[in-house]
């Protein structure tokens, strides 16, 4: 595939790898602890496939790969973000992002309520309530540690930031809808509305 082509995909696992590598040379190892850490909170992977979308990335010639010799151990693997591949991303980065579709099986329960044990449903909602809440409790320890309140950001920092604010956002939205369905529901089980 072309690069005039890739420009025009919406996001995929190629964009956020080269924009891992954008910021630091690493082996597929390396790459995978970053998606386990921080990246793949907003774009997720596994080894598998980050080691094929590499290759591939590889053969496209928008990343290098150099061989580094290790004592007592196989040679690795380090890929680095070729000029082409810097130039495809400058590209891609300004170019038009669609509106996300939202698909989001817990709404389509939730729609389909009235055809659910409410108690079981509430409790599925609190399920999911806390687990975005461990997620934006997860955030904001990234927040206070990565990025204290009082250093100046900039640059790589300021971008960084901006998604994290943008992920703390997202997940305290999802803490107070939840809350809010469950409030909802849980008034319905104390006063059910007549059938229709």
């Amino acid at each position: 595939m072309d690069s005039a082509r890739r420009n025009v995909l919406p996001m995929a696992l190629e964009h956020a790898i080269l924009v891992s590598l954008a910021e630091r040379a690493g082996t597929g190892y390396e790459l995978g602890r970053q998606f386990s850490t921080s990246i793949g909170h907003f774009w997720s992977a596994t080894h598998q496939q980050i080691y094929r979308t590499l290759g591939r990335l590889a053969e496209d010639g928008l990343v290098d790969c150099e061989s580094v010799t290790q004592d007592g151990r196989p040679d690795k693997k380090v890929y680095s973000l070729s000029a082409a591949g810097q130039e495809f991303l400058r590209e891609w980065v300004v170019t038009p992002t669609p509106i996300q579709t939202l698909r989001d099986d817990l709404g389509v329960k939730i729609r389909a309520a009235e055809h659910a044990d409410l108690p079981r449903l509430i409790a599925e909602i609190e399920h999911h309530r806390e687990l975005h809440r461990s997620r934006l409790e997860l955030f904001h320890t990234f927040a206070a540690e990565q990025f204290p309140p009082e250093t100046t950001r900039t640059g790589r920092k300021l971008h960084q930031y901006l998604v994290l604010r943008g992920g703390i956002g997202v997940e305290t939205f999802f803490v107070d809808w939840c809350t809010e369905v469950i409030d909802a529901l849980e008034g319905e089980l104390l006063d059910p509305a007549p059938a229709e």
